[in-house]
């Protein structure tokens, strides 16, 4: 079997990884993948959301399954884009079509769909510049502080949490008016927030059966102690202690049920992952938002603790056999800690080389934004590479992902020394 994976980040690198244990696959070809995947798969230098690009590629390369990694092919629709072609309807495609991509694809959509199948979440409205005095007059209804969510795909940073009332307003006006997010923020939900202690708990189903993947916290902040601007996350461990048995139960029978029976009922047929962003509060869970991908750097804690074949898993989400497959995870932990470019996640230099890497032999070195060029890898993202870590706990992890770390090195980079800190 040929395998195609979209995509260029850790979290592409991490399934590359995976599925190249599967000794059901003869070729895996990554587009546009990134100088780790190139070392165990062949790279194809095009745009994911090319969709004739992509057709091409499928075609001559007999590809029998593509895996999409990010969510911009998915909300763009590149599984309808396969359904509605004679030449690809058959090769099964791992990712929603574009009807289950609007749960990540529009926030005002995913919020209905929470409200309508009685999944547990924060109190909200949405807004446009058509409304928007009635959008001020939510927010003095609401505690601070306030939570501004742009509707549409934003890279990660169309959400707002603001402690000033009168921010809060500014901010909106900004976002709706002046389209401080582009058409992302045409429409804004503003909700209440949430408190407790946040996790991810991801989903693959085949439309009707599913499997509960190991869950996951991530570290988004750029500074220790969780300060500073947002990322794309600097960390993340996999299990969650606080995520115990019960805990889970409750997602599984308050959150993971009735969002695989509401897509029934709404008539979509999702394939492929559901990550649920979840708050625990008082070990209660309220789900915080939906993506309808892997989370990046969540992945590269979650795959490796995963023991069955991923192909196989895959291939019961492509035949609606998934409640067939054998499925096993480890009990040991695992860590991650994100190496990224001096100035992230602001203004930074690429094509810095990067040394000492394959000097690494007790982690796994999960590559994001990098390279080749001349020879030699380069940095080519602000997040560059994941370095992955087994342990019994924690701490064993996360020293083994720090002790590796010490070989590393490129200009200016920079990591965070206390992932898992509120953990530990």
């Amino acid at each position: 079997m040929n395998v195609l994976i979209l995509g260029s980040g850790g979290r592409e690198h991490a399934f590359t990884l995976k599925l190249s244990e599967s000794n059901k696959i003869s070729n895996l070809f990554v587009a546009p993948g990134n100088a780790g995947t190139d070392k165990i798969a062949k790279n194809i230098n095009i745009n994911p959301t090319d969709f004739i690009a992509v057709k091409n590629l499928v075609l001559q390369n007999n590809i029998n399954m593509v895996v999409v990694g990010p969510e911009a092919p998915l909300v763009e629709g590149v599984h309808d884009f396969f359904l509605a072609d004679a030449e690809l309807k058959n090769i099964p495609v791992i990712g929603p079509k574009k009807d289950g991509a609007l749960l990540e694809g529009s926030k005002d959509f995913s919020k209905q769909f929470m409200q309508k199948h009685n999944v547990p979440t924060a109190k909200y409205q949405s807004f446009t510049k058509d409304n928007l005095t009635d959008g001020f007059t939510f927010l003095e209804t609401l505690e601070p502080p306030y939570v501004l969510k742009a509707d549409g795909l934003a890279a990660g940073k169309g959400v707002l949490i603001l402690n000033s009332l009168d921010e809060a307003k500014a901010e909106l006006e900004e976002m709706v008016s002046n389209q401080k997010f582009g058409e992302a923020s045409s429409t804004v939900v503003i909700e209440e927030f949430l408190k407790g202690i946040e996790l991810s708990v991801f989903v693959l189903t085949d439309g009707k059966n599913y499997k509960i993947l190991p869950s996951a916290k991530d570290y988004k902040r750029i500074g220790e102690g969780d300060t500073g601007l947002n990322t794309g996350g600097m960390g993340a461990i996999s299990p969650v202690p606080f995520a115990d048995e019960s805990f889970l139960n409750k997602v599984e029978e308050l959150v993971v049920k009735p969002t695989i029976a509401g897509l029934q009922k709404d008539g979509i047929d999702y394939r492929g992952f559901i990550f649920i962003g979840l708050m625990n509060d008082n070990g209660n869970p309220s789900v915080v938002e939906y993506n309808v991908r892997m989370g990046d750097p969540e992945t590269e804690v979650v795959l490796p603790r995963i023991e069955s074949d991923l192909f196989d898993l895959f291939e019961g989400v492509a035949n609606q056999t998934l409640d067939q497959k054998s499925f096993s995870v480890t009990d040991k932990t695992a860590t991650t800690v994100m190496l990224v470019s001096g100035g992230y996640p602001e203004a930074y230099q690429k094509e810095k080389e990067i040394t000492g890497f394959d000097n690494v032999n007790d982690s796994i070195v999960f590559h994001a934004g990098t390279k080749i060029k001349d020879n030699k890898v380069v940095t080519n993202g602000g997040r560059v590479m994941a370095i992955s870590s087994f342990g019994n706990t924690i701490e064993e992890a996360l020293q083994k992902s720090y002790k590796s770390i010490d070989k590393i090195n490129f200009d200016k980079m920079n990591y965070r020394k206390d992932i898992g800190f509120d953990l530990v």
